[in-house]
Parts: C-alpha cells; structure tokens; sequence
C-alpha cells in the first residue's frame, strides 16, 4: 500500500499552519512548547522515533531568527543611513533575538517535522510504527 505523498508546499503550508505536516490536522500541541506524541488525526509519532529528533527544529529555529534579525537590521541601518543608532541597534537586537527564539519555536518544530517528511517520505511501514506506539526500546523504527 503506496501512502499519499504530500508536495512540498503542502508539507510547508501545513508545518506554518501549526498543523500536522504529513495530514495537516490540527491540535499537536500540548502546549506552547510540547508536541503531543502522535498526531490525533493521523497517528503519526510528532518526533519521527528518534531519541535526538528535537535538535534539528533547536537548529531551525536559531537560523531562521537569525536570518529574519539579519534582514531586518540591514533595512533598518539602511533607512537611517548615514547616522544609524548603532547603541539602540545593539540592545534591541538582543532582546528580539531573545523574543524570537521564544515565539518561532512551535513553527521551528513543525518546519522541521516537513522538511523531515519532504526529505524521507514517510512509509506505510513506519507509518504503521507509529499507530502501534513504537518505543525505542522494544523495536527498531522501520527504515527505508
């Protein structure tokens, strides 16, 4: 049995959307920072089965708050060239690193499961895994 294989865009929309990235239900939250173990929609285990899964979305969520502060102080430095506040620039910049880290953090994890799922596809023997509450310990996670 071939799984129905999401495109790229489907897995991102989806992953932005706070969403399960392989079905896009909703509701895989436990709260701001936790994800609920398996997807209730579709079963999926939310850390694919691997013990250091989360390091990927920590790596994520540090570029892509540091690319969103990059851009946003080169336009900023550009629109009050030739005299920028470089001291107000320093400590706002800290602490909206700070804030970003703490607010992209649910998409990071989300972001990270689709590019997971866009990278290796989930298999109906995985997936299957997943729906029998697959442990680390009791099993092997099947592999492509």
């Amino acid at each position: 049995m071939e799984l129905p294989r999401a495109t790229v865009t489907q897995l991102l929309t989806r992953a932005l959307r706070l969403g399960c990235p392989h079905c896009g239900g909703g509701q895989i939250f436990k709260s701001f920072f936790h994800l609920k173990t398996n997807c209730p929609t579709c079963g999926l285990r939310l850390e694919r089965g691997e013990t250091d899964y989360f390091v990927g979305a920590y790596m994520f969520n540090l570029i892509a708050v540091e690319l969103i502060l990059f851009f946003g102080v080169c336009g900023f430095v550009f629109l009050t060239w030739p005299n920028p506040p470089w001291d107000l620039i320093t400590y706002v910049t800290g602490g909206l690193m700070l804030a970003g880290c703490i607010v992209c953090y649910p998409f990071a994890k989300t972001t990270w499961l689709a590019v997971d799922l866009a990278i290796r596809p989930l298999t109906p023997e995985e997936l299957q895994w997943h729906h029998e509450g697959g442990e680390f310990g009791d099993r092997e996670l099947p592999h492509l």
